[in-house]
C-alpha cells in the first residue's frame, strides 16, 4: 500500500483529465496508423533490398513507446501526461540486434 496521504479528488480534476483523454484518443489513432504504415514500408523495403531500414526501425520503436505512454495515460495507469504536455519519451527497449526469419 501507499503510505503517502491522498489529496482530495475534485470533479474539476476528473473533467480536465477526461478532456485530455478525449484529446489523445484521435492522437492514438494517428499513432496506430503510423505504426501500421511504417511496418508496411519496412516490409516493402525488406523485400526490395533484403535488408531492414535501421532509421525506420528506430523511428517505429519511438512511436511505439509514445503510443504505450498514451495508452497508459488514457487507461488511468499513469499520471504523467504524454507529449506535448511533457517531453517526448525515449525508447523503452532497444531493438533486437538482428532480425531473424525462421
Amino acid at each position: 500500500m501507499n503510505d503517502q496521504p491522498r489529496t482530495a479528488l475534485t470533479r474539476g480534476q476528473i473533467a480536465i483529465r477526461l478532456l485530455i483523454t478525449i484529446l489523445f484518443l484521435p492522437i492514438n489513432g494517428i499513432v496506430n496508423a503510423t505504426i501500421v504504415l511504417t511496418t508496411l514500408f519496412q516490409y516493402v523495403y525488406l523485400f526490395i533490398t533484403l535488408q531492414h531500414s535501421e532509421p525506420v526501425r528506430v523511428f517505429a520503436n519511438k512511436v511505439i513507446g509514445f503510443g504505450y505512454h498514451v495508452w497508459r495515460f488514457i487507461s488511468l495507469n499513469e499520471n504523467r501526461r504524454p507529449f506535448p504536455f511533457t517531453e517526448l519519451p525515449g525508447e523503452m527497449e532497444a531493438p533486437e540486434g538482428e532480425v531473424n526469419f525462421p
